[in-house]
């Protein structure tokens, strides 16, 4: 299966299968996702913001996600993995408690006081570059859940093939490129798959 070149040839891509939207708003999760959804914006002459999230990570193990949390929404677990740990929601409330404070933090630093676009009525398309477990995006769909859009779609330019399919009952759409079957980390379907700071955001945003 061919690889994107980058985030930018891959954005290009998969704003060819969202031409039927009408008026959305892009929200990208950052930092990944704004990369791809940059040209989306562009293509669909969009409204593009950020939807800060941040992965709730096994303490022995922060890499190892055990849920995720969304600007606007609370804390969604994978409750299977939760209990092969032997843990519980309320014993990771300081895990919790961290990553909030790190989100408002990253908030503030790619929207400064600005709330985000009003999502009531609108279609919404909810950007990353890629889905492994989708537990950021699961959290990233409910929290826009909230706001009463008319439509949410999940765009992302490659995938697993599980994620993807249980993620199609958290979005009205889920549109991918690629869902390869030896699918092991999202990066390995990139040739240029740069790690982006803040200020490579800010930049992207056209707010450096």
């Amino acid at each position: 299966m061919d690889l994107f070149a980058d985030r930018v040839e891959a954005g290009e891509l998969l704003a060819e299968r969202l031409l039927d939207a009408h008026d959305p708003v892009i929200l990208a999760l950052p930092r990944g996702g704004v990369e791809v959804a940059v040209p989306i914006a562009c293509r669909l002459d969009a409204v593009l913001d950020v939807l800060v999230t941040r992965k709730i990570g096994y303490p022995p193990a922060p890499e190892l996600g055990v849920g995720a949390i969304a600007e606007g929404g609370e804390p969604v677990f994978d409750m299977g993995l939760l209990h092969r740990l032997g843990l519980t929601p309320e014993s990771v409330a300081e895990v919790v408690a961290q990553e909030r404070r790190e989100l408002a933090r990253r908030v503030r630093v790619y929207r400064g006081d600005r709330p985000l676009p009003a999502l009531d009525g609108r279609e919404v398309i909810v950007v990353d570059d890629g889905l492994a477990t989708g537990g950021t995006a699961r959290a990233a769909l409910r929290a826009v859940a909230t706001a009463r859009p008319a439509k949410v779609t999940l765009a992302v330019p490659v995938g697993a093939r599980e994620t993807v399919r249980s993620l199609q009952k958290e979005a009205d759409e889920v549109v991918v490129l690629k869902t390869p079957v030896d699918f092991r980390a999202v990066g390995q379907w990139y040739v240029h798959f740069d790690q982006l700071t803040d200020a490579d955001v800010l930049h992207l945003l056209g707010k450096d």
